[in-house]
């Protein structure tokens, strides 16, 4: 009966005519908040950073009876579509967002009235109303603390949980204690039984705020047992000092950037058919380089403001009449950038002895300011360590760069539609928009890619 006039609102009926009288009665009805406990379902974290969401749909409305892992409602991050479920059994009391309203995490989506033994009053997603008995319960909680403290230390290990989640456990035949909790102060809740029982998704219960600073600690401490290595300092000097002014000036150029393919299929042939020669005129290896600068000497020839430099102060061009082309070399003391003098009046020869002299002096670190002076244009064989495309920084005061990605074997279709192998290789060019356009560097690059797709082309220079 005390139950019935509780749940239709006579609680004060009950405390005015009885619990008023405690002084001449023994013993009275102990009224809780155990049969009519309000909850507010707080939108938890989804992840990604996300700190609000726009609610797009909701699947139940105020006085609909849900149980745990109903669908509530789908909302919109700037990201995905979630689907938001229930925690818990009970009725639905009050919404508190309609359709496309902003919900932040953390906040209210809903509120519950669910029983005690079917929901988790110390959920992670939730925050329940004191009812009037609330003092007196926290009263009574405190011995009863204890006593589980006491059995813990007497060998006896209690697990937290509701009786309706200790009678799901008992009809599956499972020990509290092996299923992983995630209710707070370590409380197994219903989802941890069904996520253990394999009957929703892993990672659906999000464990409590406690859960997750105790497996916080417990990683820190694991953690800090391994030593971390010390920060180092280090002074920069020589090649690394010239690179960070290079640089410097170099991201000061607004950079036009231009890509092409070049099949190398004729000039692999061509090499090869020069091997023997140039081993007998002191260059042992005849490597694609000397040809690709060969080939940009001539382009510069055509198009000479490629091979000129800005001079601000006077807001006027300077036309070089030398073809100094730089070469970045790798060096043991880091990438430098020497230059081969006059390259519009050499062979391809006399230019791969030139290169061959240059990389030896890098290597032995006996280079000298002249084989860095007056350098006029720039290639990279960035293809010699790997890759295809890239984007090379032009060096002050020169207004162009080139550099070359690695040549691979590939199908291509030839005249007459036959898939032959072709030797393709990726060219990336960089140049000072404020005074080469872009038709001028592609016109430039279909030279260059001309000689090198036709290598008999050279004969003539």
């Amino acid at each position: 009966m005390a139950t019935h006039l509780l749940r239709n609102g006579a609680s004060s009926w009950l405390l005015k005519h009885c619990l008023s009288r405690h002084h001449t009665l023994k013993r009275c009805l102990s009224v809780t908040s155990s049969l009519d406990k309000k909850v507010s379902f707080n939108l938890s974290d989804i992840g990604e950073g996300i700190r609000e969401v726009t609610v797009k749909e909701w699947f139940v409305k105020v006085g609909d009876t849900v149980e745990q892992f109903d669908n509530l409602c789908e909302v919109q991050s700037d990201k995905a579509s979630v689907t938001i479920t229930s925690r818990y059994d009970g009725k639905i009391t009050k919404i508190h967002h309609s359709i496309d309203e902003i919900a932040l995490v953390g906040k209210p989506l809903l509120d519950f009235d669910v029983l005690d033994e079917e929901g988790d009053e110390d959920s992670a997603d939730s925050s329940s109303s004191s009812s009037d008995g609330s003092s007196s319960e926290a009263e009574t909680a405190k011995p009863l603390a204890a006593a589980a403290d006491s059995n813990t230390g007497g060998g006896r290990v209690i697990t937290p949980a509701t009786p309706a989640v200790r009678r799901l456990a008992k009809e599956h035949q499972l020990n509290l204690a092996d299923v992983p909790p995630t209710g707070k102060n370590g409380r197994v809740l219903k989802g941890d039984i069904l996520e253990y029982l394999g009957q929703v998704p892993p990672g659906t219960n999000i464990p409590h705020p406690t859960i997750a600073a105790k497996l916080q600690s417990q990683t820190a401490a694991t953690t800090a047992v391994v030593p971390v290595p010390a920060d180092r300092v280090e002074v920069l000097k020589g090649v690394r000092k010239a690179m960070l002014k290079a640089m410097t000036e170099s991201l000061k150029i607004p950079h036009f950037a231009y890509s092409d393919e070049i099949d190398m299929s004729n000039l692999v042939q061509f090499r090869a058919q020069l091997q023997a020669v140039a081993k007998e005129s002191g260059v042992p290896k005849l490597t694609f380089m000397p040809f690709c600068i060969k080939a940009a000497s001539i382009a510069l020839a055509k198009y000479p403001i490629v091979n000129s430099s800005l001079d601000l102060a006077s807001e006027s061009l300077v036309y070089k009449g030398a073809h100094n082309i730089s070469v970045a070399i790798d060096t043991p003391q880091g990438l430098v950038v020497p230059n081969i003098k006059n390259c519009q009046s050499k062979n391809i020869i006399e230019i791969a002895k030139d290169l061959n002299a240059l990389v030896e002096r890098g290597r032995t670190g006996s280079l000298t300011p002249s084989d860095f002076a007056d350098g006029t244009f720039s290639l990279s064989n960035i293809g010699v360590i790997g890759g295809t495309y890239t984007h090379p920084c032009i060096m002050a005061p020169q207004v162009a760069i080139g550099a070359m990605g690695r040549t691979k074997a590939v199908p291509r279709f030839n005249d007459k539609d036959e898939v032959v192998k072709a030797h393709i290789m990726s060219v990336s060019w960089s140049a000072d928009h404020r005074v080469i356009d872009g038709v001028t560097m592609a016109s430039f690059s279909n030279v260059w890619k001309q000689y090198l797709e036709q290598p008999a082309l050279f004969l003539l220079h």
